[in-house]
């Protein structure tokens, strides 16, 4: 009976220590329903040739939605609209309502987050100056962080549990702590919505549980987060809405049972599949049998 009490107060403790650092990382609660969305987006890169056409998605403080799709379906581009690195050719990005490119890029950033897939700093920084780059849209013009600035620094680095090796060069870390960092940089900016393109390419198992436990966290913390991932089962488990491209248009939206359907996935994928609930957690489970023809 004392071990099974003290087993109990070393989980509630943890989750205490966990709890707390996201709650202060997290922006100010919203009361006026402020979403992000795309209306209409469509993209253009050549004359004939449309990479996005006619996207209408929206993401909502609370929730998970994994963008999915087959490699050139135009999820980075549509990742691109949403973050206020692109403007689309045809529709619009509005958050709250008010057009993205309306904002200034430090407004932008205090409201939307971006963490591309492949970022490469161009010195030598520190995993603390790293995590404190997120801070730049809070800082004022003299460019000078304050103690509030340098707080929720620790904090972010402390949640990511990145903080044993703040002074570290970014370069020395193996592929998973250095995301691990990226994402410490991106919490560090106190935004209320967190695009992730590909956050776990490269990366292990352990690795990719890990930034998929952490991201689901934000997400029911009170962020909106959207996940590019090409993990199907990884996405069905953790997210909340799966968003479907296939080959510029958005072909389904909605549950990952609703989403995750064969004749849905066969289509855009071009692979022989079966979908069965996960025998664990009951979530829908991609098993691949093949190419197209059949299995093998």
């Amino acid at each position: 009976m004392l071990v099974l009490v003290l087993v109990i107060v070393i989980v509630i403790e943890r989750a205490n220590l966990t709890y707390e650092p996201i709650q202060s990382l997290m922006p100010p609660p919203d009361t006026t329903g402020i979403e992000l969305a795309a209306r209409g987006v469509g993209h253009q890169f050549q004359p004939t040739w449309w990479c996005l056409r006619e996207i209408d998605l929206v993401c909502r403080p609370g929730e998970l939605i994994g963008l999915v799709g087959p490699n050139g379906s135009g999820k980075s581009t549509l990742m691109r609209a949403l973050a206020g690195q692109l403007a689309p050719t045809a529709g619009d990005v509005q958050l709250a309502g008010k057009s993205l490119g309306r904002f200034s890029p430090r407004e932008r950033a205090r409201a939307v987050a971006w963490l591309p897939q492949d970022v490469r700093p161009t010195f030598d920084f520190t995993v603390e100056e790293i995590v404190a780059q997120g801070r730049y849209p809070h800082i004022g013009p003299l460019g000078v962080p304050g103690p509030h600035d340098r707080e929720v620094v620790q904090l972010a680095m402390a949640w990511t549990r990145t903080l044993a090796f703040a002074r570290r060069p970014l370069a020395e870390l193996s592929g998973g702590e250095r995301q691990s960092v990226l994402l410490a940089s991106v919490l560090a900016q106190q935004s209320r919505f967190l695009l992730l393109d590909e956050p776990t390419s490269a990366l292990d198992l352990h690795h990719q549980i890990d930034v998929f436990e952490q991201i689901s966290d934000l997400a029911h913390a009170g962020l909106g987060v959207i996940v590019i991932t090409h993990d199907l089962n990884l996405a069905a488990r953790y997210c909340d809405r799966l968003a479907l491209l296939h080959e510029g248009r958005l072909v389904a939206d909605g549950a990952p049972t609703e989403v995750m359907r064969e004749p849905i996935l066969r289509q855009a994928y071009d692979v022989n599949l079966m979908v069965e609930p996960n025998p664990v957690v009951g979530s829908p489970m991609v098993v691949l049998l093949g190419r197209r023809g059949g299995a093998r």
